[in-house]
């Protein structure tokens, strides 16, 4: 079993920054990345940013330019910098990783953004 922990989430007003983490722990089969979805009520779950073996990242449309994903210092874990949040980035956030064996997801965080 594979068990993610989310953190960061929050309340943030419109061109404010957020920044999430995820920490990932359990019998991972041989690692191939984390990233995170997300998904706003009413919408289906997006893809927001991957991080795969070779450090290369993939983002979605909506969020190129202002949401950065990296590594942590940790094995297993990933930061989500979110920056020039708007009301269309609210939703709840999932982080997921895959390995050979199976994608995991995270419980989810929920992301605010309004004044």
């Amino acid at each position: 079993q594979v068990r993610l922990v989310e953190s960061g989430g929050g309340l943030v007003q419109p061109g404010g920054s957020l920044r999430l983490s995820c920490a990932a722990s359990g019998n991972i089969v041989k690692f191939t990345g984390m990233g995170w979805h997300r998904q706003a009520p009413g919408n289906q779950r997006e893809l927001v940013a991957f991080i795969d073996f070779n450090d290369k990242a993939n983002y979605g449309g909506s969020v190129k330019g202002r949401f950065t994903i990296s590594k942590g210092n940790a094995k297993n874990t990933v930061i989500l910098q979110m920056n020039g949040l708007n009301p269309e980035d609210t939703g709840v956030y999932y982080c997921y990783l895959a390995d050979l064996a199976r994608v995991t997801w995270g419980a989810g965080t929920q992301v605010t953004v309004s004044s």
